[in-house]
């Protein structure tokens, strides 16, 4: 189905005016800044109250030059070229912004934000359905994400497993726990994060969930369905990966690492004021992304992970994944070292900054962000006559 709708957009869309839109949360603007790169046009859906950086303080307007003759003067400023505004962003399903957007040509690039917000009130079988417009991807790769089948088809364990790539260990009740383990179930007042925590014991655990039940934190209904996983121990890294069907290729784009609350404030606590905190549960919400390299011998390893995902993404659910994913590792110590891959992202990553290690300068002679790199790939499949091997 999926096929059809992208197919029956690209016989009316107007391809010297294709359009890359998202929601705008999470990688908005990496989008909008990639289109731009690249010569398309862009439109950004906003939530009322979450309209402003957007249509405001990253929207395109001309640029007056500071002196005459100013020779590195840019003709505009900003990124965004157009926004549509909704009260919700669930309302991007309702027919007339499906219209709309499809009026704009566009080709809608998915993010993090994109599935959360939209599952709060849809099944994926209903975005699926609902989303008129082309997607750059595979949309029905999307709820693989999730750690459980419950959301129909594979999830990323599943996918992991015929990969062949190492993962936490999996504890069926807190019984079996007999060494540190992370704890992941639903958050009680923000339902699209997870609440997460550690355990070493049975005991342990019972103790942390009793006390974040208690602030609110959690649920019982939510703990029940928690995951348990071994803790790896080690740096963690995401390894940005993109696939390429224009050219059969897969690329590396970046490698980051997170920045988290509470739980980067613990690690910068000096240990003479950790008894201070040993009441507070240690939480782990995304801030933002840093930069961060692996060792070159470690390359080979991360493609051969990377590659091996692909094959299984296509033998699961053709024709798998289009365009960037990321394998979230943690390099456990050796010897040898080893990637243990602990979450997995089936759509653009939440960090542009991606683009500031130099693994994308190292395939193309400059550095490419994730957004152009996207925008690249349409231009591509647009002037081979190919756009329906990339959009879904």
């Amino acid at each position: 189905m999926s096929t059809k709708l992208a197919a029956r957009a690209l016989t009316v869309y107007d391809r010297s005016r294709l359009t890359l839109g998202s929601i705008g949360s999470h990688s908005a603007l990496e989008v909008a800044y990639g289109a731009r790169t690249q010569g398309l046009r862009n439109l950004v859906v906003t939530a009322k109250g979450r309209e402003r950086t957007y249509a405001r303080y990253f929207a395109v307007r001309p640029t007056t030059p500071l002196r005459t003759g100013w020779p590195s003067s840019p003709r505009s400023r900003g990124c965004v070229d157009a926004v549509v505004e909704l009260e919700a962003f669930a309302e991007i399903l309702h027919d007339d912004v499906q219209q709309r957007l499809l009026a704009e040509n566009v080709i809608f690039v998915p993010n993090r934000s994109f599935e959360v917000y939209l599952r709060q009130q849809c099944e994926y079988e209903a975005i699926e359905r609902g989303m008129l417009v082309p997607f750059f991807g595979n949309r029905y790769l999307l709820k693989a994400e999730e750690r459980d089948a419950d959301a129909g088809g594979a999830d990323q364990y599943v996918l992991l497993a015929r990969a062949g790539i190492r993962h936490p260990r999996r504890f069926d009740s807190p019984r079996e726990i007999d060494r540190l383990v992370m704890v992941k179930a639903p958050h009680a007042r923000v339902t699209f994060e997870r609440a997460f925590f550690l355990a070493a014991s049975e005991r342990d655990f019972h103790e942390t969930s009793g006390r974040l039940i208690d602030e609110g934190v959690l649920t019982p209904e939510a703990l029940a369905t928690a995951r348990i996983e071994e803790y790896a121990l080690g740096p963690s890294v995401n390894l940005n990966f993109f696939y390429s069907p224009i050219l059969g290729e897969l690329e590396l784009c970046g490698t980051d690492t997170r920045r988290q609350t509470n739980a980067e404030g613990f690690r910068n606590l000096p240990p003479g004021a950790l008894h201070a905190v040993s009441g507070v549960a240690m939480r782990w919400e995304e801030a933002g992304h840093i930069a961060a390299t692996i060792l070159e011998s470690m390359l080979e390893p991360a493609f051969e992970m990377g590659e091996r995902f692909l094959e299984a993404a296509r033998e699961l659910q053709p024709p798998g994944v289009i365009g960037p994913f990321a394998l979230q590792c943690v390099i456990a110590a050796g010897p040898p070292k080893e990637l243990i891959c602990y979450d997995v992202s089936l759509r653009i990553p939440g960090s542009p900054g991606t683009r500031y290690t130099p693994y994308s300068a190292y395939r193309w002679g400059r550095d490419v962000s994730v957004g152009e790199r996207i925008a690249m790939e349409i231009v591509m499949a647009r002037d081979t006559d190919r756009l329906a091997d990339v959009l879904t």
